[in-house]
């Protein structure tokens, strides 16, 4: 399913409406984001579009899409080249955020500070996760929009400061939704599984799917990972179970927004009125 030009414009709260941009053939951006957003616009055929080296590719339609991590901004700028020739540069607030610190304990101390003899198997798992996020498809399934992957109670929240056990860890970059082992998980937008793996150190089951573009949704400490790689899947369809596994103190689902090298807040993804998945 694909987002039509007006949901778009609505969502993202874009100063011009989509038919005056569309008659003046403008590109269409959100003159303010916040860190840790993804961010959709809209081009015109053959618009040439960069954030600052970057080159943004646009779907059949003209949408395209970037983000800004955790501690990005205050500002960035779009470079644009038409199709005529003529160039414009637009620039972007990027409104900076204020993150929680959250202290947990009890966890077992090789799941804080790992002993060495699990390097090598930690450096193999981020080599897969990485692996996992590197394609630069074509695939537009990300205009479709994200839902709920789970429902529980929100537990964990994106870029909040974690200190484990006593030992200040690195910002937790996803949306943690807790729930009783064995609550469905699904796919909170359609795309290809990239990673399905069972028993990862600290992610313990694990699954990426490529959404299109570089943006990838990750989730983890999943009971049961029921899908494979190659697999494409729709939204909604389930994936695998909540669970505990990995570094965890309960049952819950981690997920989590990339595009290419940023982490994002899946909690922006989501439409403004959809519901917090509360436990039936």
């Amino acid at each position: 399913m694909r987002v039509t030009l007006s949901l778009i414009v609505m969502v993202l709260g874009l100063a011009l409406s989509g038919a005056s941009a569309l008659a003046a053939g403008m590109v269409q951006v959100p003159g303010s984001v916040q860190q840790g957003q993804l961010v959709i616009g809209w081009a015109p055929g053959n618009t040439v579009i960069q954030l600052g080296e970057e080159a943004l590719p646009l779907t059949e339609d003209g949408q395209f899409v970037f983000g800004f991590g955790r501690d990005e901004g205050p500002n960035a700028e779009l470079t644009i080249r038409y199709a005529d020739g003529s160039t414009e540069v637009l620039p972007i607030k990027i409104s900076q955020r204020q993150y929680d610190i959250q202290r947990i304990d009890g966890l077992p101390p090789s799941k804080v500070t790992p002993p060495p003899e699990r390097a090598a198997r930690l450096k193999r798992e981020r080599g897969m996760v990485a692996a996992a996020r590197k394609p630069e498809t074509t695939d537009d399934a990300w205009t479709g929009g994200f839902i709920w992957p789970s429902k529980g109670r929100l537990s964990g929240f994106y870029g909040s400061q974690r200190v484990l056990n006593g030992i200040p860890k690195w910002p937790h970059f996803g949306l943690d939704i807790a729930a009783p082992t064995g609550t469905p998980v699904v796919a909170p937008a359609a795309g290809v599984v990239r990673l399905a793996e069972a028993d990862f150190y600290y992610e313990g089951g694990i699954i990426i799917i490529d959404h299109g573009h570089n943006v990838t949704s990750t989730l983890f400490h999943l009971h049961s990972v029921d899908v494979t790689v190659g697999q494409v899947v729709s939204q909604g369809e389930q994936i695998g179970m909540i669970g505990a596994t990995g570094r965890a103190t309960g049952p819950h689902v981690d997920w989590r927004i990339n595009w290419r090298g940023r982490r994002l807040d899946p909690a922006l993804v989501l439409p403004t009125a959809a519901p917090l998945p509360v436990i039936d």
